[in-house]
């Protein structure tokens, strides 16, 4: 969700980025327990984890950016008390063939698609055979693919690294757009419409925006994907039937909750999810988010 701001130095990114820290706001700990305890589910509670970087350096880590052993303790937890981890299209089988889902299901997503989710999260998933998924910002994915520059704190992962893992089984990959996150020459924060924009100018610049993501995806990997991640959880009411009409099947949001899955194809739009930070054992996280 940050460090995706074009700069001419690593290090006014790194400043940028923390600026970009204070734009996305979430509830308390608190609400989210309070909000959990009262909710009432017709279908089955799902929880997905919102992940971002994982860096070694802990002058590094903060909201956004976790360790390595804190990632390896999550999926060590939700292994060790009877979780499986599913990915989007399990949920889609679960709609359209009635294809059951594994017991106590849970989700754990990876936005931006930085380098270090290659280094870490992905050897962490084949470990404990806990699928995840990530979505990439296709602009960033072509600039280090080109540059083949690979440093944990800055660097996307490539379309080749993304074909290994696409091919493990193990991840797949969502649409994050291309070149709708915030950066610097878009004007506008992650597809957020603009108030002076026309609702027809701002569809054919979505569209086009994600339709280039989606043949990207398609050509290099030979994966289509099937859901959109809003970057940093902003939903213009006017991306929302776009997103249908595009063929998603289902979309991420930011918003703190845990998701009733039923066989209502309308449920996997806007699906919730916890952001993961540091500051907290993986069992004090989860007593607060997991049904």
């Amino acid at each position: 969700m940050f460090f995706t701001v074009s700069m001419r130095s690593k290090k006014s990114l790194i400043a940028l980025a923390m600026v970009m820290i204070l734009l996305i706001t979430s509830v308390t700990s608190a609400t989210v327990g309070a909000i959990n305890s009262k909710q009432k589910f017709e279908g089955i509670p799902l929880t997905i984890i919102m992940y971002h970087g994982v860096i070694k350096d802990s002058k590094h880590q903060g909201t956004y950016m976790i360790s390595p052993q804190l990632l390896e303790s999550d999926m060590k937890y939700l292994k060790d008390n009877g979780y499986n981890a599913i990915v989007i299209q399990d949920l889609i089988d679960y709609v359209d063939e009635g294809k059951p889902l594994p017991e106590k299901p849970v989700m754990l997503t990876f936005d931006d698609g930085y380098y270090n989710n290659y280094l870490y999260a992905y050897p962490l998933s084949l470990k404990y055979n806990m699928k995840i998924v990530i979505s990439p910002i296709g602009y960033f994915t072509e600039k280090y693919s080109e540059n083949g520059e690979e440093n944990e704190l800055y660097s996307h992962i490539t379309w080749k690294e993304m074909k290994e893992m696409i091919d493990s089984g193990m991840v797949e990959i969502q649409n994050h757009s291309y070149h709708l996150h915030g950066t610097k020459d878009t004007g506008r924060l992650g597809t957020q419409k603009k108030k002076q924009e026309s609702a027809d100018a701002y569809e054919k610049l979505l569209v086009n925006d994600l339709t280039e993501m989606q043949e990207l995806m398609r050509t290099n990997t030979g994966w289509t994907p099937t859901a959109f991640t809003y970057p940093f959880g902003i939903i213009s009411k006017e991306s929302i039937p776009v997103i249908r009409s595009m063929g998603f099947r289902a979309s991420l949001s930011c918003e703190e909750r845990i998701n009733d899955i039923t066989r209502d194809p309308e449920g996997l739009y806007q699906l919730g999810r916890f952001l993961r930070g540091p500051g907290k054992s993986s069992n004090q996280f989860f007593a607060g988010c997991l049904k």
